[in-house]
């Protein structure tokens, strides 16, 4: 049902629950990694090589555990034997880093705490793009010319501030949106519903996707019309937003009042929830959860709330965002009931639905595109 099924709930070979940050089974202490051709947590068997694994009792790909598995970042991803020379023994998503904070600042001991919170919120959306078939590949030392890079600044103190934010393939992150205190003070300075690490992440990759796949594309035409004209000049539509905040009809036309400051943030926004709500949908589905029996009143979008509802994967689609309605509903209740603040404290309005499809639809060719990149490099 979802649009790129990630699986979020594992088991070890002992039988007991794993979770996507596990590098050892809790139950039986068997060394566990993350392997992104499988997109699952699973139990490794040592070979008769030092540091080299295998899934369970498999013959299949050797592994290297990564490099920064004993580090702050406690990265529990396997790196394939072939790729750990050329890649310094970083896995997939420890790669993309261009810039880590300081661990030996005496000023700030806690950077090591931070940087943790924060490859872990880069793993899931690494893990998750991966999945979607999108293009991640390190600026470093993959694709220098259109790969993805991150800075994790921390601004010195008395000095300018570490903006967080994209530019050409490079995203900037401060360190200290990772410090719950700050991030929650932050989020109600700037009156917004919701304020996460994992959720700067998406927003920002939105922008770097923006790039690679609408940019110069056949897409660009539908993309101004659902989004609006991105030549407007980006500066000065900013200033004009934090002047006068968006417009009073903005819930009509937008997922966030931000979205409204310009077309780039509407898709990077819309970007990010469609990211969260697959990435919700996907969870509740590996955990087993099912709504069918529930008591929630809820009236089904249709096909008339579509960018393209003729489209042959419409249905689908719309199965998607009603599961995920639903299920917004129930976790927001389920918050609720433990005093909490709701989890997705959003409304998507019927344009956010057209834009969300359109996104989906741009995903959807992609994957497609990368699916068929794979077999035909096969040899025969």
């Amino acid at each position: 049902m979802a649009p790129g099924l990630r699986v979020r709930a594992f088991n070890c070979q002992c039988g007991n629950p794993l979770f996507f940050r596990n590098s050892t089974c809790l139950a039986c202490q068997t060394p566990l990694g993350y392997v992104t051709e499988l997109a699952q947590v699973v139990p490794l068997s040592p070979t008769n090589e030092p540091d080299v694994w295998t899934a369970w009792q498999s013959k299949g790909p050797r592994y290297h555990r990564c490099a920064n598995l004993n580090t702050p970042a406690s990265c529990n991803w396997m790196v394939p034997v072939d790729e750990v020379e050329p890649q310094a023994g970083l896995c997939r998503a420890c790669r993309l880093n261009r810039t880590i904070p300081d661990l030996h600042e005496p000023k700030h001991p806690e950077n090591g705490i931070l940087w943790g919170r924060i490859e872990l919120a880069k793993r899931r959306l690494v893990s998750a793009l991966l999945v979607m078939g999108l293009p991640v590949a390190s600026r470093e030392t993959e694709d220098t010319e259109q790969g993805l890079m991150f800075d994790f600044l921390r601004a010195p103190d008395g000095g300018p501030p570490v903006m967080t934010g994209h530019n050409n393939g490079l995203i900037t992150l401060n360190v200290i949106e990772a410090d719950d205190l700050h991030r929650e003070h932050a989020r109600t300075n700037m009156h917004e519903q919701y304020r996460t690490v994992v959720g700067h992440m998406r927003h920002e990759v939105g922008h770097y996707y923006w790039d690679r796949l609408i940019a110069g594309s056949h897409w660009i035409d539908d993309c101004r019309v659902l989004f609006g004209d991105e030549t407007r000049d980006y500066v000065d539509s900013l200033k004009q937003y934090y002047k006068e905040g968006p417009p009073a009809d903005w819930p009509l036309k937008y997922v966030s009042a931000y979205s409204a400051a310009h077309p780039w943030e509407d898709w990077a926004e819309c970007w990010a929830h469609y990211m969260h709500m697959s990435d919700m949908v996907d969870t509740a589905s590996s955990f087993g959860l099912s709504l069918d029996q529930t008591r929630l009143e809820f009236t089904p979008f249709t096909r008339d709330v579509l960018f393209k509802p003729e489209h042959p994967d419409a249905d689908r689609y719309l199965a998607f965002v009603n599961h995920w309605a639903e299920l917004a509903m129930l976790t927001n209740g389920m918050a609720r009931a433990m005093g909490q603040p709701d989890i997705y404290p959003f409304v998507l309005a019927h344009q956010v639905l057209a834009k969300l499809q359109f996104i989906h639809l741009v995903v959807s060719e992609e994957r497609h595109r990368s699916d068929h990149a794979s077999v035909s490099t096969i040899p025969v």
